[in-house]
């Protein structure tokens, strides 16, 4: 199949907005988790959460244009991300198809949680019902598509937690298959008052800071943010003469369809989806260098991911951790905000560590990188397991 390059990325989380700030934090171990500003919760200092430390209107003022969005916090964070992704302009060359595959679980919820008894009091004559429009999925991709000009193929994903992996996945098959010359895929999810009943509702939520691999995790912290990924065909970056940063090599989605929302005590779904990703890219599990791993801290996600991850690579696992205790778990925008971060390790050739980790579990005795390393880094393996066995992995490789 032809190659899939990456030539762009841009990135906003609990830990900054920008790749830069990203790194600085991530090389240093600095968590952005805490107490929440902004979520409008009576859980807001109760538990912790990955919120980007910005209000909306100040997300807003950080743009340079913003005349084709709602007044959404989804939208601000959203647009922040593709601004860095189009650095150095997104004007679009004659002959070049692009488009604007969007994830994202909650919409424009937060904003509507904010005004919605405003919006059905009886005496309100004519309410301003395009904030409700909203909270739709794809309004918020269709703003950004105008906003940006990627307007030759616009879609909205929705597959919980693996959703902007998946939205990676769907941008590739459109280039290998010629339908577009270059597309924009990523996701963006804000934190609400829905999301952090639900989980909270399924006893899913730490009280303290997240413990992924832990064999005394206790539970997710909740967080916010968006990333997006350029890729492009030869075609395009001929025509653009944009370098790449890294190809996708490998890609694969496998649903094991056990639970709503518990994986298969195995594992087997993220077993698959790993696995047919190298299959995929044609190299086999040794040749991994690292693993983004989904890393929830949640009791079932862990141990069924060391399940699968022990399965694949046998005695010889490669480093891992999972990045979430640092942004929290921001659902739809997970896999592209670790997509981002497994290409800063390709970049500069470094891996990043894990944090809270003290006791391996035990059925595994898995245990994941928790210094800073500076090594020879070719291929990452990040892997986004979602609600309903919809399990997602993806392999970066290093350009030459």
């Amino acid at each position: 199949m032809p190659s899939v390059f990456i030539t762009g990325m841009g990135i906003v989380s609990a830990l900054g907005i920008g790749t830069a700030s990203q790194r600085e934090k991530l090389a240093a171990g600095v968590s952005g988790l805490g107490p929440a500003t902004f979520l409008n919760s009576i859980h807001k200092t109760e538990f912790p959460f990955g919120e980007v430390p910005f209000s909306t209107e100040e997300l807003f003022s950080k743009l340079s244009d913003h005349s084709k969005l709602q007044q959404s916090r989804l939208q601000a964070l959203g647009a922040l991300a593709l601004e860095e992704c189009f650095t150095g302009g997104a004007q679009q060359p004659a002959g070049i198809r692009q488009g604007l595959i969007n994830a994202t679980t909650v919409g424009g919820m937060t904003d509507i949680e904010d005004r919605y008894f405003e919006l059905i009091k009886p005496e309100l004559i004519e309410p301003d019902m395009s904030l409700a429009a909203g909270l739709d999925c794809a309004t918020g991709t269709e703003h950004l598509a105008r906003q940006f000009n990627l307007t030759d193929f616009v879609t909205t994903i929705s597959t919980a937690c693996s959703s902007s992996a998946n939205a990676i996945q769907l941008g590739a098959r459109l280039l290998q298959q010629g339908v577009l010359d270059r597309v924009v895929c990523g996701g963006v999810d804000s934190l609400t008052r829905f999301t952090v009943n639900g989980f909270n509702s399924l006893k899913n939520l730490d009280r303290n800071a997240c413990k992924p691999f832990d064999s005394n995790r206790n539970g997710l912290n909740l967080g916010e943010g968006a990333a997006y990924l350029l890729l492009e065909s030869e075609r395009s970056i001929e025509k653009t003469g944009n370098k790449p940063l890294a190809v996708l090599s490998g890609y694969a989605n496998f649903n094991e369809a056990f639970h709503p929302t518990a994986p298969s005590p195995e594992g087997l779904g993220a077993y698959e989806a790993m696995k047919r990703t190298l299959e995929k890219a044609g190299i086999s599990p040794a040749s991994v260098s690292f693993i983004n791993a989904h890393g929830t801290a949640t009791l079932n996600n862990d141990e069924a991911e060391s399940m699968a991850i022990h399965r694949l690579f046998g005695e010889t696992v490669p480093p891992f951790a999972s990045t979430k205790v640092y942004t929290g778990h921001t659902l739809a925008a997970s896999g592209a905000i670790e997509a981002v971060f497994s290409l800063l390790s390709l970049q500069h050739q470094e891996i990043y560590p894990a944090l809270n980790f003290e006791t391996p579990i035990e059925a595994t005795g898995l245990i994941p990188c928790q210094t800073y390393q500076e090594l020879q880094v070719e291929h990452i393996l990040s892997n986004s397991f979602g609600f309903g066995g919809n399990n997602a992995s993806l392999l970066f490789s290093r350009y030459d």
